[in-house]
C-alpha cells in the first residue's frame, strides 16, 4: 500500500513523524505492507518516511514573511505533482500546511481522481477566516477530514464535509514526557531553582521579531528573581549560531539546547513562547505561559485594514476553551514592560498559577483520549475498505 503524506514546517514535521510511526506500527501488527513517501522534515525521515522534499524550514506566518518562500515552494510543488502523476499513491494524506496542501489536493483531485484524499489536522483558518471560499476548497479536495478539536469537527460537519473526530495527537506525545525532576536531572539543573523556558521561533523570520524582545525581558526578569535560569531549545539546527549570537549580547543565565524541547518544557516553572503548537504542549505539561505573536508591521497593517483580520485568540489553549486561559500579547502590546509584568505574575503569584492549572485541566478534558495516532493510522489504512 503506497501512502503519500504532505506537510510542512516544524510542527507539521513533528505531527507527521508521529503519524508515520503509527502507520508502520499498525501496518506491522495487521500484516499490511506499506510504503510512505512524504513532504516533511528530519523527524519524518527518522520515523521511516522517504522524503521527496524537506519543507520543515520553508514555512511562514504572514503575508510579507511568505514572499521569500514562494519560489522554493512552487518548485517543490511542481516536483511533487510530477512524481504523483507518474507514481499515484493508494491514498494521499494532507497534514495542516494550508496553501501548499490545498494546491496539491486540487491537482490530485483533477488529475488523479481515483486517489482518496484524507486531510488530517485542518489548518486553523476554519477559526480565522471561516468564509465560503475556504470551506469550498476543503469540500472539493477532502474525502475525509480527521479533526483534532471537537469544535473543528462540528464546524465542518455543518458544512457537509465527511468528518471524524480523533482527538489531539499531542496527547500521545505528552505521555512520553519526563517528570520535572527527571527533566532537570537530565539537563543538569537544581531541583529548586526557578527556570523559565523560552520558545521564540520555529520559523526563521520569527526570530528577529521575538528573540531580541524576549531577551530584553529576560534580562529584567533575571535582575528581579534570584537564581533564575533560562532554557532555550533550538528547533532547527541551522538557527543555532544565529540564536547564540543574539543571546550572548544580553549576559543571561541561559542554556541553549540542541533540540530537547520536551525536556525543557517539563523542567520549566514558566514559559515565554510564540503562538503555536508549543502553547498546547506547555498546557498539557501544566506549565504556565505567556504567549507572544509578532509579525512584520506591514503584514499586520494589511491584515487589519485590508483583510479585516479578526480572531478571538491566537494560541491553541485559548481557542479550545474560547476564553483566555493563557495571556496573549499581540504585536504592539508585546512590550518589554508587559512581558516582565505578566511573567512575574505567572511565575510568583500562586493564586494566578493555580487558576491557570485548573483551566489546563478543563482544556485537557476536551481533547479526547490517548491513542490518537493509532486511530488515525487505522482510518488511513482501512479507508478504501469503508468505500466498498
Amino acid at each position: 500500500m503506497k501512502i503519500f503524506v504532505s506537510t510542512g514546517e516544524v510542527s507539521g514535521d513533528l505531527q507527521g513523524s508521529m503519524l508515520v510511526e503509527a502507520l508502520y506500527r499498525q501496518a506491522k501488527s495487521q500484516d499490511i505492507s506499506i510504503e510512505i513517501m512524504a513532504l516533511g522534515g528530519d523527524a519524518m525521515l527518522s520515523a521511516g518516511a522517504n522524503l521527496l522534499g524537506n519543507t520543515a524550514a520553508i514555512g511562514s506566518i504572514g503575508i510579507v514573511e511568505a514572499l521569500p518562500f514562494i519560489i522554493p515552494t512552487w518548485r517543490m510543488q511542481n516536483r511533487v505533482k510530477a512524481y504523483l502523476k507518474d507514481n499515484p499513491p493508494d491514498i494521499l494524506v494532507l497534514l495542516d500546511y494550508m496553501g501548499p496542501n490545498v494546491s496539491l489536493g486540487k491537482y490530485v483531485r483533477k488529475n488523479l481522481p481515483q486517489v482518496p484524499i484524507i486531510y488530517y489536522i485542518a489548518p486553523q483558518s476554519w477559526v480565522w477566516s471561516p468564509n465560503n471560499k475556504t470551506i469550498e476548497q476543503f469540500a472539493e479536495i477532502t474525502d475525509l477530514l480527521l479533526a483534532i478539536f471537537p469544535e473543528e469537527a462540528r464546524f465542518f460537519e455543518q458544512k457537509n464535509i465527511n468528518v471524524k473526530w480523533v482527538g489531539h495527537p499531542l496527547l500521545d506525545r505528552i505521555e512520553k514526557a519526563p517528570t520535572k525532576e527527571l527533566a532537570r536531572q537530565s539537563l543538569g539543573l537544581e531541583v529548586g531553582k526557578p527556570v523559565i523556558a523560552l520558545f521564540p521561533a520555529s520559523r526563521y523570520q520569527e526570530l528577529k521579531y521575538h528573540l531580541p524582545l524576549i531577551c530584553k525581558a529576560a534580562k529584567q526578569l533575571q535582575e528581579k528573581v534570584p537564581d533564575l535560569h533560562f532554557l532555550l531549545p533550538v528547533s532547527l539546527k541551522e538557527y543555532y549560531d544565529t540564536i547564540e549570537k543574539i543571546v550572548k549580547k544580553y549576559d543571561l543565565s541561559i542554556t541553549l539546547l540542541d533540540g530537547s524541547a520536551m525536556e525543557a518544557m517539563a523542567a520549566a516553572d514558566f514559559a515565554i513562547a510564540k503562538s503555536g503548537t508549543v502553547n498546547l504542549e506547555l498546557a498539557l505539561l501544566n506549565v504556565p505561559q505567556l504567549v507572544l505573536c509578532l509579525v512584520n508591521p506591514l503584514t499586520m497593517w494589511i491584515a487589519r485594514n485590508i483583510l479585516k483580520f479578526s480572531i478571538p485568540f491566537m494560541s491553541p489553549p485559548n481557542l479550545i476553551m474560547m476564553k483566555e486561559i493563557v495571556p496573549e500579547l499581540l504585536q504592539e502590546d508585546a512590550t518589554v514592560e508587559c512581558i516582565v509584568k505578566k511573567s512575574l505574575e505567572l511565575l510568583l503569584n500562586s493564586e494566578y498559577r493555580q487558576k491557570t492549572l485548573s483551566n489546563y485541566k478543563e482544556m485537557r478534558s476536551l481533547l479526547g483520549e490517548t491513542g490518537v495516532c493509532d486511530r488515525v493510522a487505522n482510518e488511513i489504512l482501512h479507508y478504501k475498505n469503508t468505500l466498498k
